[in-house]
Parts: C-alpha cells; structure tokens; sequence
C-alpha cells in the first residue's frame, strides 16, 4: 500500500515538474499558450497537493513510548518553530505537514497591485497580510531594458553574431537566463523594431554596402566590373578579402581604393560597325 502511494506521488510531482519547465520555456511573446501553459502548471501542483494530504491522512500515525529526554527535547522545540523549519534534516513533506498542523485554512484575495492573505489558525487567532501581486510571465521574462538599448547602440555596425559576442563579454543574458546567439539578437531585433545596419542577407541592405563598410557579392562585382562568380572565386582565394558566415551563404567583401584600382577591370567599349558603301555602277 506504502509503495503504491510513493509511486502515485512521484508520478504526481513528474508530471508538475514537467508543467513547470513547459511553463518557463515558451516565448513571451506567445502570452495565450504562455497563460495555458502557467494555468496547467498551478492545476498539477494543485493535484500534488491535495495528493499528499490524502497521503498524511491515510498513513497511520505510529505511536511509541518516548523517554523524558526525548519529551524534554520536544517541547523546547515547540518553542522554537523556526529551528524545526530551517532544520536540515526537515523535509519538504514534514514543513507541509506542519503548515497543516498550525492553519486552519486560508484566504485570499486579489485586489489591483496587492493579494490579501486572511489566515485563520487552529486557535482563535487570525493573520491578514498583503503581498504584493506576481507579475504575469511575460512581464517577468521580459529582455532587459538596457539590453535592448545596447542591441539599438550596436545595430548600425556590427553583425547579429558580432552583437552577440559583445553582449555575451560582459554576462548579459537573455530573459530565459541563456546566453545571447545571433538567432535571439535578430529576434530581439524584429520585436522591437531595430533595423540592422549589418544583415546577413543582401536583399535587406539595397545600397549594396553594410554598415561595417563591407560590400554585398552583387555590389562588389559592380564595383570591380566582374562577375559575381569571379568575385566569389577571388574571395574563395584569398584574392579578396570576404566573409561569408554560413557555407553557400552570400559573401560580404571589403573593398579598398587600392583593391579597386588593382582588380578593377576595364568596361569595354563597343564600337558601332559602319555601313559599308556600296556605289551602283551604272
């Protein structure tokens, strides 16, 4: 009977550790699937809880003769309930048991910033305090506010890669506790509306040069009078000096004036062909 309650309440604390991780990981930008998510989490603890109690009240107490000392000891403790709490040797289940031993019930209450908490003891007494309301989770796994201001003071030069680097150095993180990957910085990016200055892509840097001075494929093909696949051939040499982030991805080149000068091909000019006369003989 034992092993069967231990397994029912393992199951039990599985599935509200599994609800919690699924809670703490969605994006906060999907708040609907974000609430489900959190509503799921506090109705598997709910389970737990009301699990465990069935489990105190079903688990026959075991009674035993004690010594004096042992009855000594006990009542000094009575005396000194948070000793018993912080108590190494206290467990989790023991702490719950004990909240059950010294309330009768509780009850809140939620007004606009604060929670009123109304508890009644298994003596006359009553407690009523107020806490402060917990934030909803798209609010606390919110990006930082000076992390955004740095994504929006670097956004004009380097890259998403290049901004995750920086904001990495010094430890920043982002709203889920991670380090910062050029995927996260380019979300950031889109939710708030910050255009890069570097993309990755050609198309969205119509000019041809990024902010980093470098040239799109297509603009320094133009620049030197060559192909594209010429210019990539030069970079995949080393002739030029090109990065390209992601194999047969789009190549960003530096071009200098003395680079210009020394590859620059020359435009060829087509000459019209003139008419050839032809004189009828008569």
């Amino acid at each position: 009977m034992a092993h069967q309650w231990q397994l029912r309440l393992e199951r039990a604390r599985s599935e509200a550790a599994l609800a919690r991780r699924r809670s703490q990981e969605v994006e906060p930008a999907h708040r609907l699937v974000a609430r489900n998510l959190e509503r799921d989490w506090h109705e598997q603890l709910s389970v737990l809880a009301q699990l465990e109690r069935d489990y105190s009240e079903s688990v026959p107490a075991v009674s035993r003769a004690i010594s004096e000392a042992e009855r000594h000891r006990i009542l000094q403790l009575v005396h000194d309930l948070p000793a018993v709490w912080q108590a190494t040797t206290t467990t989790h289940a023991e702490r719950k048991q004990v909240v059950r031993w010294l309330m009768k019930d509780v009850t809140l209450t939620t007004l606009a910033t604060t929670i009123r908490i109304h508890v009644r003891w298994h003596t006359p007494a009553c407690s009523t305090l107020e806490v402060p309301r917990p934030q909803p989770t798209f609010v606390t796994r919110r990006t930082a506010p000076e992390v955004i201001e740095h994504v929006r003071h670097l956004a004009q030069d380097p890259t998403d890669l290049q901004i995750a680097d920086r904001l990495n150095a010094p430890g920043y993180q982002s709203s889920q506790g991670r380090a910062f990957s050029a995927s996260k910085v380019a979300w950031l990016r889109s939710a708030y509306g910050i255009t890069s200055g570097c993309p990755l892509g050609p198309v969205a840097c119509p000019t041809g040069r990024r902010g980093d001075g470098r040239w799109s494929a297509q603009g320094a093909a133009a620049q030197l009078n060559v192909s594209v696949s010429t210019m990539a051939d030069w970079c995949k040499v080393g002739k030029l000096d090109g990065v390209q982030v992601t194999p047969g991805g789009p190549w960003w080149v530096t071009l200098t004036p003395a680079v210009v000068a020394a590859l620059r091909k020359p435009v060829r000019q087509y000459k019209p062909r003139r008419a050839s006369n032809v004189c009828d003989e008569r």
